[in-house]
């Protein structure tokens, strides 16, 4: 399989706009999953320096924000649908006048059974092994008990996490590697036949970092992932597929974690 035109048609920017490219891109992560890599590194730091071990730790990635149900339910929409005006915003400055941001990218639906057939592919290379990665380095104690999900069990429960999971695969994806990769290949990275993994490894540990507050076993799983999704961007081009099989991993981790913690108590609880 050849490396994706859209790749490839990615030319350096002349050097007196890199700076403005530059603080484009410091801007974009500073609003969105650069802010949350560098609270993430804090909180690792706060995390390895207490008293009690990681292991004993936990971090809550969907909690109830309210005893409420109502408000539960409004806080929860909206701290999903806020994110997405970064991912929006990104789309925007990538858009061209005879191409939009949506092609530029790859995310639209031109190829579904392409797109569907690599992120089922996706999923079963990346999310399954994940699942017993994260297994393991529980065992290991070097990761906090990730609780996937604390709300109450209500009729919007369900209909949430998969929210949850649709703005976190478009949020990562879009922004970490469709506009990050592009802009950087623009900045004149990933030059030459090795230069792209330059872009692919950036772009992976970014991905790690900002999950560091689950541990230093999230941090390495989710760097592989970073390093695999690249890889396949740059040969298909198109992050849809990553949104799909981002989705569907958090899918399965937000709405299965209730029957995980049941089944295996001594590593998910």
């Amino acid at each position: 399989m050849t490396i994706s035109p859209t790749w490839t048609a990615e030319t350096p920017v002349q050097r007196t706009s890199r700076p403005r490219l530059w603080w484009e891109v410091a801007i974009v992560l500073g609003l969105s999953l650069g802010q949350s890599a560098v609270y993430s590194i804090v909180t690792i730091i706060d995390r390895s320096t207490q008293s009690t071990p990681l292991a004993q730790q936990k971090a809550e990635v969907n909690p109830a924000q309210s005893s409420r149900e109502v408000f539960d339910f409004l806080y929860q929409v909206l701290g999903n649908l806020f994110p997405l005006f970064a991912v929006a915003l990104v789309i925007y400055l990538l858009w061209q006048p005879q191409r939009s941001g949506f092609r530029r990218i790859g995310l639209d639906l031109t190829r579904p059974g392409r797109d569907l057939a690599g992120g089922g592919l996706l999923f079963l290379v990346i999310g399954v092994p994940g699942i017993l990665f994260y297994a393991v380095t529980r065992l290991l104690g070097i990761t906090v008990t990730v609780e996937a999900s604390t709300l109450n069990a209500h009729w919007w429960t369900v209909p949430v996490l998969i929210l949850a999971a649709l703005r976190a695969a478009l949020q990562e994806e879009v922004i970490v590697v469709g506009y990050l990769f592009t802009r950087l290949r623009q900045l004149g990275w990933g030059q030459g036949p090795l230069g792209k993994w330059t872009i692919i490894l950036s772009a992976a540990v970014l991905r790690g970092s900002y999950h560091l507050y689950q541990g230093f076993g999230p941090f390495v799983g989710n760097a592989v992932m970073g390093v695999v999704f690249g890889w396949c961007y740059t040969r298909w081009g198109r992050v849809m597929p990553l949104v799909i099989a981002h989705t569907i991993i958090d899918i399965v981790s937000f709405v299965g974690y209730p029957l995980a913690v049941a089944w295996w108590p001594h590593i998910f609880a």
